[in-house]
Parts: structure tokens; sequence; C-alpha cells
């Protein structure tokens, strides 16, 4: 027998994100945002409450996404707990390193393997105290030590990490079990 929660935020695996932009002096900001998805083939879409980075967003509409790792975990963690409104150098205290995006004017970190850089394509029932953002994918920047025999991101290099809504807490990702569109052929 299946028990009864009622409606909860329990969708898995919930990606751990860092949404990085630039605040208006020009130095790097990122939080940390697990709610997103792919929303298209060449569209990505993130429920994002109101943050600085929605506000960098509105001045600037660049920004990079990188996927969290178990190495990432700590640094990825502090810029959630703190808020860049208050803390105007939280990336320097996560020990976080930046360098300019090559296609987008946001800051992409060194420690993150994966990375996509992305432009605001819309933002969608924005209010005060948030909005859902879809950026347009302009390109996937992948470290070349997390690549596979094809060229292409090994998603099980990567140390890739889940948020567990419902004990909070990460979980590490990797494990090939089958090949999609084909297991269903037995």
């Amino acid at each position: 027998m299946k028990k009864d929660f009622g409606v909860k935020t329990w969708l898995y695996p919930m990606p751990v994100l860092m949404i990085a932009t630039y605040n208006e002096d020009g130095s790097p900001n990122a939080m940390n945002a697990a709610w997103a998805g792919q929303w298209d083939y060449e569209k990505i879409v993130i429920s994002l409450g109101s943050h600085a980075t929605t506000d960098n967003l509105k001045v600037n509409g660049d920004f990079t996404v990188a996927f969290a790792t178990v190495d990432t975990m700590a640094a990825a963690d502090y810029v959630g707990l703190v808020s860049g409104r208050k803390v105007r150098d939280k990336v320097a205290r996560a020990g976080l390193e930046s360098k300019q995006a090559g296609n987008v004017d946001a800051p992409v970190f060194a420690a993150f393997p994966m990375t996509l850089e992305c432009r605001v394509s819309k933002m969608i029932d924005e209010s005060e105290t948030g909005c859902y953002l879809v950026g347009d994918i302009i390109n996937v920047l992948c470290d070349e030590r997390y690549l596979a025999a094809d060229g292409k991101p090994d998603v099980t290099k990567l140390n890739l990490i889940t948020f567990d809504p419902i004990h909070n807490g990460y979980i590490r990702l990797g494990e090939r079990v089958g090949d999609a569109f084909s297991a269903g052929n037995a």
C-alpha cells in the first residue's frame, strides 16, 4: 500500500544549479537553484524567487548555469544560504574563481565542470516574489577531462549532485544503467 503525502515539491531528480550573473558594479554573483528544467531543445526554465540574481537579470539578461558536483557542493550550498543583497562578495567568500564567459556577459566558475551560457528569453509571471526565467542556451562548456571517448560530456564522470527536497540533502548521481531508446525493445 502507498502512503498519501498530499501536494509536495518532490520531483526527482532536482538539479543543483549555480545561476551566475554580474552585479551592477561588475562583481560576480551566484545563487543556488533547484527548480529548473529543459524548456525545449534550446531553452532552460528556472523558477526564481526575488534575489540579487533576479535584479541583475533585469539590468543584463546574460547568465550562466553551472551544474553542482560533489566537489563543489559546499560552495553551491553557501551561495544558496547567503543573500547577494546582503553579502556582495559572497562568491569570493565561497572560494569561487570566475572568468568572463566567451559568448555571454556573465561569469563562468572554474570549479564547476559543465556550464551553460544563457540569455534571457522571457520572464513569466513576474511579481515581487519572483518569476519563471526562460533562457536561451547560447553555448555549453565542459572541461575536457570530463569528456567521453566520443568527445561529448560524460555524465558519469561529472559527479553531479541532485537536491533531495524530502530530507533536505544532496545525493550523488552517476551510474549508467541502460541505453535510452533501446532498453524498451527487450
